[in-house]
């Protein structure tokens, strides 16, 4: 029978390092707080090797006694804690007592320090856990720590830590988020004596976001603050909608100047950015909550990097609600980068021998010209249609035929196809794709020529005929022109916006149909006939579980027998899109997704799949009307900026960023 007998204190000492002690990272983490604890102004790292040869840390702080030194390594010794109820007002970064100890048993340690009651300093040694006297030695006030040899008497630890860069990275991160939420401490960071970070307090707020992020991102930074009062104050900044990362590993959140890991706010911050980020993206974060110490634990795991709060549900909120008042009240809306711009829309040089085409190459362009020529069709311009309020169908354009005058491009007097009299000079480069010309009768003709490099211009009578009705205006009575069947060109108070016509009415179609539903009032469309639809066995189970689910998105479904199911009614806002293909698009959501997602994040899924099937495509000419119907229920949409699936529906420039690209 197994004999149970004490540990000793060495082996104490050996799990407890185990707990504390992942990596160099983490002696840096417990160090360097102390260091903060103690009141310093200026802490300098250096580190050779990762950190696993050496680390030093050098502070100004208030420094500690010598006749303390021994103390100071031996388990469970703290100056942070008096009694039990201090555990609830925790005010320090530091106080197990464990940090010290545990890492005089994993390493070789040298600890000097001075106060400033004393002209000079004390110094202590630790081998793997034995001290040494200590003894007097010269220095300034402050502590001075030297770590050599992590993990020498545990090879098994030391065989787990990864290669020299890789435990410089953490190291270089550790830093990040100690330095970030204490911008009036000088942080210094050596690495094999290069420096690696110098950064001397700041006074604005941006400043140490700047310095280790840079200024292209610290630029595009959004304030955040929750309003006074109350027991959760959010204070920070957060990333504009177009400035994203593929991962979050650039969101950094603190507790009273502590840095944390937690899920929920984690959840809160994507939450805010829900239908303005683009799926897979997400946002950069630096944000502070502060909190009464009593209204959270964070003696809930040894590294403290998890707390758990009193009342989550407020703090959740608090935290979302900080985010979200601010986008409510800030323009969102893109600016492209100028700089870019520039080099984009720079003058082709005709010296450049890149810019030239070849005999073949002009040949082939010709010879695509002509078939597209060939091949023109008419097409139909959209325009709103009564019934369905803010959505935007297909309407028709009538006009007389009319001939033009002869030479260059020109139509035939009776309405047929596009002729040729004579192929305009090619560009030495591709210039555009053809999206659309005129056909005669003033009707949109649609390009199915993807390949050719400039369009055919319409004689210049005919545009002019025709410009009333390519003109559009806003509510404000600002001029707005659709470009490429694509694009509104609007103009603004102090420049111009350019609008992705699909992604602003996918906006406009999901706001409305979101609004509607959770006030019950999202329309139905009853069918005089159901339409019958034929699902595999998967399908027709999904579909027979979730009607109730399909009621509350408008679309009335019920069973037939067999695999086929009869839709009776459909949403009303999704006007000419085949039920169909509503249905089926339904399902394959539920099917791909549907496990993955909660109720109300499919439901979301749902009207984001629901909005963009009924908006305006790319390609779909619309009258003058819709356009600016468009524009005036968009100035009404506070999310206007952004599409639900969070790209960018309209950039901006004002005219003093026109001037600059210009060369004003």
């Amino acid at each position: 029978m197994p004999t149970i007998h004490a540990l000793s204190q060495s082996m104490i000492n050996k799990i407890a390092a185990g707990e504390v002690i992942e990596r160099p990272a983490s002696v840096i983490k417990e160090l360097v707080e102390n260091a903060i604890d103690a009141g310093a102004s200026r802490i300098d790292v250096f580190v050779e090797q990762g950190g696993a040869d050496l680390i030093r840390i050098v502070d100004n702080g208030c420094g500690i006694a010598p006749d303390q030194l021994t103390l100071a390594l031996s388990p469970h010794a703290t100056s942070k804690l008096a009694d039990a109820d201090d555990l609830f007002h925790i005010r320090t970064f530091g106080f197990r007592g464990e940090a010290l100890a545990s890492i005089a048993e994993i390493s070789q340690l040298v600890l000097r320090s001075r106060t400033t009651e004393n002209n000079e300093g004390a110094e202590i040694r630790s081998e793997g856990g034995t001290l040494s006297e200590a003894i007097s030695c010269g220095m300034p006030i402050g502590t001075q720590i030297e770590v050599r040899n992590l993990f020498f008497n545990t090879p098994v630890r030391r065989n787990y830590m990864k290669s020299t860069t890789t435990e410089f990275g953490h190291v270089a991160e550790m830093m990040i988020r100690l330095a970030l939420p204490h911008p009036t401490i000088h942080f210094t960071l050596k690495h094999n004596d290069r420096t690696v970070h110098d950064l001397p307090p700041e006074t604005e707020p941006l400043g140490r976001i700047d310095k280790l992020f840079g200024s292209e991102v610290a630029k595009q930074l959004i304030f955040v603050e929750s309003r006074p009062g109350g027991d959760v104050h959010v204070r920070g900044f957060v990333s504009h909608p177009n400035q994203s990362r593929a991962n979050n590993r650039m969101q950094y959140f603190f507790l009273n100047h502590r840095h944390i890991k937690d899920r929920a706010l984690q959840h809160a911050l994507t939450e805010a950015y829900r239908g303005i980020l683009t799926v897979g993206r997400f946002p950069m974060a630096f944000l502070e909550l502060e909190m009464k110490p009593e209204l959270f634990d964070v003696n809930v795991h040894p590294t403290k990097m998890e707390v758990r709060f009193l009342d989550s549900n407020r703090v959740y909120s608090g935290f979302l609600g900080a985010i979200r008042d601010k986008f409510l009240s800030t323009d969102l809306h893109g600016r492209p980068d100028a700089a870019s711009l520039r080099k984009a829309f720079s003058p082709i040089d005709p010296n450049d021998p890149r810019s030239a085409l070849s005999d073949a190459k002009t040949e082939e362009i010709r010879q695509t010209v002509l078939d597209w020529t060939a091949k023109q069709s008419d097409g139909a311009l959209k325009s709103p249609d009564e019934p369905f309020g803010d959505n935007l169908q297909a309407g028709s354009n009538t006009g007389e035929q009319r001939s033009q005058p002869s030479g260059g491009t020109s139509f035939k007097p009776d309405g047929g196809m596009l002729s040729l009299h004579k192929l305009p000079d090619l560009p030495s480069r591709p210039v555009s794709k053809p999206t659309s010309t005129l056909s005669a009768g003033g009707r949109a003709s649609q390009s199915d020529a993807a390949n050719v490099d400039r369009p055919l211009a319409a004689s210049p009578c005919d545009a002019l005929e025709r410009l009333p009705e390519r003109i559009a205006y806003s509510p404000q009575g600002k001029l707005v022109v659709q470009i490429h069947d694509r694009y509104l060109v609007l103009e603004t108070a102090d420049g111009l916006a350019i609008v992705d016509q699909h992604a602003l009415h996918e906006r406009v179609l999901y706001e409305s149909m979101k609004e509607k539903m959770e006030s019950g009032r999202l329309d139905s469309q009853r069918l005089l006939v159901p339409v019958p639809v034929d699902l595999s066995p998967t399908e027709t189970a999904c579909v027979l579980e979730n009607i109730p689910f399909f009621e509350q998105l408008g679309l009335g479904v019920e069973s037939f027998g067999g695999g086929t199911v009869l839709i009776s009614s459909y949403p009303a806002i999704l006007g000419k899109t085949p039920p169909t293909e509503v249905l089926l698009t339904l399902v394959e959501t539920l099917l791909v997704s549907g496990k993955k997602m909660s109720r109300s994040d499919l439901m979301e899924e749902m009207l984001h799949r629901m909005s963009c099937k009924a908006a305006v495509k790319a390609g779909d000419r619309l009258r003058a009307d819709a356009v600016s119907k468009l524009i005036a229920l968009a100035e009404k949409e506070a999310n206007s900026h952004h599409c639900p699936h969070g790209r960018p529906s309209m950039l901006v420039f004002s005219c003093k960023e026109l001037d600059k690209m210009f060369e004003r």
